[in-house]
């Protein structure tokens, strides 16, 4: 299985034609365990409330480009509070 970061460093660069198992392996690793993802979704929870939300989609074993891009939102919003915390 691929390298987080490398998976992170590839969806940045391209947020097109993202496979749905490589998003599902990062958002586990950032946000822990979906809490839900019993259907084609997987929702899983933030430190924050509202938005960016993470809800992801299994379409075909593909990721819309939207939720890809909520997902590097949420990221880095983690990022940026993880940095103030240190």
């Amino acid at each position: 299985m691929k390298n987080n970061k490398e998976i992170l460093k590839r969806i940045k660069n391209n947020p097109k034609n993202v496979r749905f198992n490589e998003l599902c392996q990062l958002c586990d690793h950032y946000f822990g365990s979906p809490r839900q993802s019993g259907s084609s979704h997987r929702i899983y929870r933030t430190p924050w409330i509202g938005d960016p939300r993470i809800n992801i989609q299994n379409c075909k074993g593909r990721v819309k480009v939207y939720q890809v891009k909520q997902v590097l939102s949420a990221i880095e919003k983690l990022e940026r509070i993880h940095d103030k915390k240190i």
